[in-house]
């Protein structure tokens, strides 16, 4: 039962204010026809739409079913609407873009029907109404009375207690209105059916109850309905149905929209990608660089595996102390312009930096882990396994086209003797001491005993000769050129020092340098002579060691001691080899390194130190001496043994101090200096005896003291077994550890933290991947790059957002009707901001797969660009699948927030203002 009870509504434009109902009462019974006539202007329509429930009343009271509607909610009336209300207007309302069938179930969509009853229960009520051929039509493909039907149809599909129908035959023709009223009065059989007209005559003939209004009053009522008076609950509706259009509708509804204008919607879409394009283009040019880096991280893990020496520094430190030094530097820089000059610490704070983070490794405690074949780390150990190096002293001579016998380490005009090819940085021998010859060098060794890896067999190629396999043989190492260089060439004795400097005179006069050319057969029949360390020194006749002097005039002694080195192969780096790392013309094998470390462990100078632990073994003076007494008695004693030659050149040395310091105390100088040269005249025998009766008398202590500070002390027994060149294969000089995979190299590293956490501090692991840290710097290079850019481009994603904040602002402009077609029906605001809430975001879906789709085409033709500029092959840009999906989610994003506002006006407009907009 519906009651109008004194119903007042007035409306207000500017300072006008007009009443459109005037306390209207009326009742209504269940089931009759009942028409509303009168004047345009009258208040019928304002009655009809506060009767379903789109306008609401100043004062009065609407009452359905005994319960007031004074306290219903939005949601409350949402409900109304939906369930009690069906809809029949004069202009049909239909939603263009949707079919026949669409447009009747949409009732029943608001109301969480399913998908299957949905279309079971329109097509039945289509059938009613005779439109059952035509359920997949759109409405303009409909004659008038047929959208008329529709509408009808619409309107009943909820089966709604009340069916109101504002003028439903003013647009049709006289048989087409006949055929409707008929319609219309057999839905009054079993409903209130409150209908709105201005022609009488069809009221007169098919309604069971005629209204006039006229100036917002009843004025007559053909057949009134009284109700007693009675108790009105004036409370909130119970347990309203919730009303709500599901996404997935929602996105139905925007799809069809925006098919109906493909144009504006491509156009639209391809302006919202722009942004997505330019910020796609740079994430796959920052992943393909870094996928870059990282593929030559793991193509060099094999040349340059994690490196442990016995002596490293803390890189990390230094590197940050070089930043902070550069600031300093920089704040610094306005001192220059005050016309004084300034004290710079900056290079004694560094040198104190390193000497502070020099860090000791105990290599021979992890050597233990390591040999321990339990340990964690070996799971992630590479095919070439762990390699253990050892420093070891020797020297190689080699005899030149004059057969004059020459040290392999002969300086060079002008330089230090360093005669290798430009190297590429060896991060494996960082903070390793190489006492070797300087065109030497040990080749990887492999697992199982073998002696080269295949690391090294399958990056070079072998041009002449075969592998070394014994101790005593080595390989010349070519470039990729078929040479080397020209200074090498001289010190291992394939050129006369004639030559090479003739050669470096032609370079200087900007001439080409004679071309030295050397056959394979006579590179192959060169010997070298190494002479380990240990024999470099000789036993005098007091027990005391000495250094032989210029042994290479020694010939015949040095060629006795000396270890013959048989080349017999030539190689040359493969094309194109990653791991061609050995930087020396001639290349050994582990085997000659651990036998020359038996011989200086088997040697009789090695021996003699470690049998006489406490006394240094090359001069007889022990080591520990603490005392002053303890180091003047030494000084003594070395002095002493020494021979009648050296004794005579410290006896002038001495008398020098004496005089020196003589002069300072009593501020002259007292030295006869042409005394010291008549003593340099004499006889050695004199002066050495001289030196012995100094020593029987009174010497000057400070004199000794200083002697034994400058010749005597500051030695050790490590010290000397080292520079004899012995070697412990417990400890070694450093430890390389390969991996196959980076995944791996991580782990390692990571095993390597478990190991220092499992021992005391002195014996804690420290180490620094250079090859990490210097690509990690790149790497983070190219994201703040990356990451600049992208903030750059990304002010078109907002540019982009307040352009779909327009667009959608037009749409909400054309889609106003619908917006008050799908308020009569029931839709919430929440359900009409969730409409075009969606449509923005299909239009972000839509954007972010072009800009996507329009990336990669043009990663196409930018690859080949770059791979033609920068003559590297596997340099691609890529866009990584989750950075699409990332980027896409973006695009919807910035849409769905540029259509926000838009959607919520739509949401705020009037349903009844809504449904008059053509």
């Amino acid at each position: 039962m519906l009651q109008l009870k004194n119903i007042v509504k007035s409306y207000t434009v500017g300072e006008l204010t007009q009443v459109a109902l005037k306390g209207v009462s009326l009742n209504f019974r269940e089931n009759e026809f009942v028409s509303i006539l009168g004047q345009s202007g009258s208040g019928k329509t304002t009655m009809l739409n506060i009767i379903g429930g789109l306008d609401r009343y100043d004062s009065g009271d609407l009452v359905i079913n005994g319960v007031s509607t004074k306290k219903y909610r939005d949601a409350d009336w949402d409900s109304y609407r939906n369930t009690s209300i069906g809809f029949v207007f004069q202009s049909y309302n239909l939603i263009p873009h949707q079919n026949v069938l669409s447009n009747v179930e949409m009732a029943l969509t608001l109301s969480g029907i399913s998908r299957k009853e949905r279309k079971r229960r329109a097509a039945e009520v289509l059938e009613k109404v005779g439109l059952q051929d035509h359920i997949h039509k759109k409405p303009n493909q409909l004659s008038g009375g047929q959208m008329q039907r529709v509408a009808i149809a619409r309107a009943l599909i909820n089966n709604p207690d009340i069916l109101l129908a504002d003028e439903p035959t003013g647009a049709l023709d006289t048989e087409t209105s006949i055929q409707i009223m008929n319609l219309l009065k057999q839905i009054a059989e079993e409903k209130l059916v409150i209908m709105v007209t201005h022609n009488p005559e069809l009221a007169e003939a098919y309604s069971t109850r005629i209204v006039n209004l006229k100036d917002g009053q009843i004025i007559s009522d053909t057949n009134p309905y009284d109700v007693p008076e009675g108790s009105i609950e004036e409370k909130l509706a119970k347990n309203p149905k919730r009303i709500s259009m599901s996404f997935w509708t929602s996105l139905g509804l925007s799809f069809a929209n925006l098919r109906t204008k493909i144009g504006r919607t491509i156009l639209t879409s391809f302006a919202g990608s722009i942004g997505i394009i330019g910020i796609a283009l740079i994430l796959a040019l920052s992943t393909g660089m870094n996928q870059y880096i990282t593929r030559v991280q793991k193509e060099t893990m094999t040349s340059y595996p994690i490196t442990i020496s016995s002596q490293t520094v803390d890189a990390t430190s230094i590197m940050q102390l070089r930043g902070q030094m550069m600031g300093l530097s920089s704040q610094t820089e306005t001192k220059a312009d005050d016309g004084k000059v300034h004290t710079d610490y900056q290079s004694l704070k560094q040198s104190d930096a390193i000497t502070n983070n020099l860090i000791q490794n105990n290599l021979a405690e992890f050597k233990k882990y390591l040999d321990d074949s339990t340990s964690e780390i070996h799971q992630y150990v590479g095919e070439n396994g762990i390699i253990y190096s050892y420093n070891v002293n020797f020297s190689v001579y080699a005899q030149n086209p004059n057969q004059q016998l020459i040290d392999t380490n002969i300086e060079l005009d002008g330089g230090n003797g360093s005669s290798n090819r430009p190297r590429m940085f060896n991060f494996a021998n960082m903070g390793v001491s190489n006492q070797s010859a300087k065109n030497f060098s040990e080749m990887v060794a492999g697992t199982s005993g073998q002696s080269i890896s295949s690391v090294v067999t399958d990056s070079y190629d072998m041009v002449s000769g075969s592998w070394p396999t014994a101790y005593n043989e080595v390989v010349m190492v070519l470039n990729e050129n078929n040479s080397i260089p020209v200074q090498s060439m001289y010190q291992l004795g394939f050129i006369t020092k004639e030559q090479f400097t003739a050669a470096k005179n032609q370079l200087a006069n900007k001439q080409d340098g004679d071309d030295f050319t050397l056959n394979y057969e006579d590179m192959l029949q060169k010997t070298f002579y190494l002479v380990p360390s240990s024999e470099n020194y000789v036993k005098d006749d007091n027990g005391i060691y000495s250094q032989i002097k210029n042994p290479e005039y020694d010939a015949d002694g040095l060629m006795n001691k000396a270890i013959p080195l048989k080349v017999t192969g030539i190689i040359r780096p493969k094309k194109d080899a990653k791991n061609a790392t050995i930087n020396t013309v001639v290349a050994y094998t582990n085997l000659l390194t651990n036998h020359v470390i038996d011989l200086a462990n088997q040697s009789a100078i090695v021996q003699a130190q470690k049998n006489t632990s406490e006394i240094n073994v090359l001069n007889g003076v022990r080591f520990s001496a603490t005392t002053d007494e303890e180091k003047i008695q030494d000084t003594k004693d070395y002095l002493l043994n020494l021979s009648n030659e050296e004794k005579a050149n410290m006896y002038q040395l001495i008398m020098y101090y004496d005089g020196n310091r003589q002069s300072q105390e009593d501020n002259t100088n007292d030295f006869d200096i042409s005394a010291l040269s008549r003593l340099s005249m004499s006889p050695e025998m004199s002066m050495a005896s001289m030196l012995e009766n100094y020593l029987k008398d009174s010497p000057n202590t400070n004199t000794l003291l200083t002697i034994y500070n400058d010749y005597i002390g500051g030695k050790s027994l490590e010290k000397n077994l080292a520079l004899f060149g012995a070697v412990s294969y417990d400890s070694p000089s450093s430890i390389s550890i390969y991996a196959d995979s980076f995944e791996n190299k991580n782990a390692i590293g990571k095993a390597i933290e478990n190991y220092n956490n499992t021992v005391d501090k002195d014996s804690k692991i420290s180490y620094t991947d250079y090859v990490a840290l210097m690509t990690s710097s790149l790497t983070t290079i190219i994201n703040g790059i990356s990451y600049v850019l992208i903030a750059f481009v990304a002010v078109s994603l907002i540019v982009s957002s307040i352009m779909i904040g327009i667009i959608t602002y037009i749409s909400v402009m054309e889609r106003t009707k619908e917006i008050g077609i799908l308020r009569a029906l029931g839709a919430s605001k929440k359900n009409i901001s969730q409409l075009f809430n969606a449509e923005t975001f299909i239009i972000g879906i839509f954007s972010g797969i072009l800009g996507i789709g329009i990336t990669l085409l043009s990663l196409i033709p930018i690859n080949n660009i770059i791979q033609t500029v920068s003559k590297i092959e596997d340099l691609s840009a890529v866009l990584p699948l989750e950075s699409a999906g990332v980027l896409i989610l973006i695009s919807i994003i910035m849409t769905v927030i540029g259509g926000f506002i838009p959607s919520r006006s739509a949401a705020k407009k009037d349903p009844v203002e809504a449904l008059r907009t053509e």
